[in-house]
């Protein structure tokens, strides 16, 4: 990019000059969006890498940067007012209505992405209706949330009610992911070390209590933030089978060290690695088969602080989650609208995932009673384990 910026001997001819020709705080070059060989330059390119690479879609890393001439580093109300000022590039949003209108237009089945931690309004709606003309958004406060979770609060106090606020406040063509480069690259730490360190000895080891502890709560984050998705889910590199480390470059403050520069893919066939990406797999197969992120919206019927538990339904699918560290609860019961009798499709305390298997096959269709729970007209009774979830679909309607 410095390269570009000189190539000619000067330093604004693709960049804008002066103070806003450097982002605020990253120091690396803005585009002049107003330049109209700037915007050949950068339309060209998009569709370069799609007709010579045969790539599939692009992610718009840090929108904020380039739709502000504060850079994004400003305080967000959600007011309207704050995104039809002065401070809002109007070039650069021009940009970004071309981009999309061109590549789908010449790629139909391309898929662009925007992150943006702003809210900006409209990401997702069509260049037609004075959107941007992106098919999804990706949310960035997930992976924070669950970031705070982990490291700030005793997971006995965590509550359902906030997290749910997080995971379904806007899902509307809504990218969720678990992890992303922030938790990873930024000098964190990966989701696993930060669990498996709590409990870390000072040999280095860690107890089979804590292991197990790590697995199954990382297989119900990954659950609920995936089935509450709108649409779409990431994996961030490594965290499909929980790597115990994060990712970074070689860089000064590691005097340009590569120790950490890699992902270590033969713990695949390891322990709770191998149990995990078992469960990673299996949960994009029943996305997959099922098509359960494309199903509409969420029904959350039962958000339960003190038990830690909550219950939701989208289209013909039940999800349930025991985020209890101690508590399995034998007979709990969560409300339905639709009566019949429900298959368990997935469940995250199988041993094939590293849990204890508590559950019998007796106990994988259940039938609804009339029993008002959770303001709906039907209920089940289910068998949860501590740190679980369980996927149920309506396989069969009874009509009363």
């Amino acid at each position: 990019m410095v390269g570009l910026s000189l190539f000619d001997g000067s330093n604004d001819c693709y960049f804008h000059s002066g103070k806003r020709g450097h982002h605020k705080y990253w120091g690396t070059r803005m585009f002049k969006y107003d330049d109209v060989d700037v915007l050949h330059f950068l339309l060209s390119n998009l569709s370069w890498w799609v007709t010579e690479y045969k790539i599939d879609g692009f992610q718009f890393h840090s929108l904020s940067s380039m739709l502000y001439t504060h850079n994004g580093f400003s305080t967000f109300t959600g007011a309207i007012e704050e995104y039809c000022n002065q401070y809002v590039d109007k070039d650069a949003l021009i940009y970004l209505i071309l981009a999309n209108e061109m590549l789908h237009e010449l790629h139909p089945d391309i898929i662009t992405i925007a992150e943006d931690a702003t809210y900006y309004p409209g990401l997702c709606e069509p260049t037609t209706q004075g959107g941007l003309g992106f098919d999804y958004w990706a949310n960035l406060s997930i992976p924070e949330m669950w970031l705070w979770h982990l490291e700030n609060v005793p997971e006995r106090e965590w509550s359902m009610n906030k997290i749910m606020k997080v995971l379904i406040s806007s899902n509307h063509h809504m990218l969720s992911y678990v992890e992303n480069h922030n938790q990873s690259i930024s000098g964190r730490k990966s989701f696993a070390e930060i669990i498996l360190n709590t409990g870390m000895c000072s040999s280095g080891s860690v107890d089979d209590d804590l292991i197990f502890k790590a697995s199954s709560l990382l297989k119900i984050i990954k659950l609920i933030t995936f089935t509450t998705s709108g649409g779409a889910y990431l994996n961030f590199m490594g965290n499909e089978f929980a790597h115990p480390k994060r990712v970074e470059f070689p860089m000064s403050s590691n005097e340009y060290s590569f120790h950490l520069a890699c992902r270590q893919w033969e713990l695949l066939d390891k322990g709770v690695h191998k149990h995990i990406f078992n469960f990673d797999k299996d949960i994009m197969s029943l996305d997959e088969n099922e098509r359960v992120t494309s199903r509409g919206s969420l029904n959350v019927h039962h958000c339960d602080d003190t038990n830690m538990v909550i219950s939701f339904t989208r289209g013909p699918f039940l999800f349930v989650f025991n985020f209890n560290p101690e508590v399995p609860y034998q007979l709990y019961r969560v409300g339905v609208d639709e009566a019949g009798e429900y298959q368990l499709i997935l469940n995250t305390d199988e041993t094939k995932y590293g849990g204890r298997g508590e559950l019998k096959s007796s106990q994988y269709m259940k039938k609804t009673s009339d029993r008002r729970a959770d303001g709906c007209r039907n209920s089940l009774e289910l068998a949860l384990a501590s740190r679980s979830a369980q996927v149920y679909k309506l396989v069969r309607i009874l009509r009363i």
